[in-house]
């Protein structure tokens, strides 16, 4: 028996394609970071938990560096730890470079 759609119910492929949505962006950027910080011989993970938001998990001998990509306004950071230089715009070609300096 073929299944027949219902009308008036639009599914999500009847709508037009707005973009990736906020969730997948921040998974974009965090798995890019996390490419790129392997590339320099961390061991890192990326982590994506039930209930909060989701990292990147660079491991290190003083514990765990956690590293969030957070939309501020329209822009898209990085952040760890905290303090006013814990924080890198996604698209700088940097900030990878600065998480593993603070990794170190």
């Amino acid at each position: 028996m073929r299944r027949t759609r219902q009308q008036g119910n639009p599914q999500k492929a009847d709508l037009p394609d707005s973009g990736p949505s906020r969730e997948q962006e921040q998974f974009l950027y965090l798995t890019r970071l996390a490419w790129a910080l392997r590339t320099r011989g961390l061991a890192i993970s990326v982590q994506l938990p039930r209930r909060a938001e989701p990292c990147v998990s660079v491991q290190r001998e003083s514990g765990p560096l956690v590293v969030r990509a957070a939309l501020l306004g329209e822009r898209w950071i990085f952040t760890w730890g905290r303090g006013r230089d814990r924080w890198g715009d996604v698209l700088d070609e940097d900030a990878p470079e600065r998480v593993w300096e603070v990794s170190q």
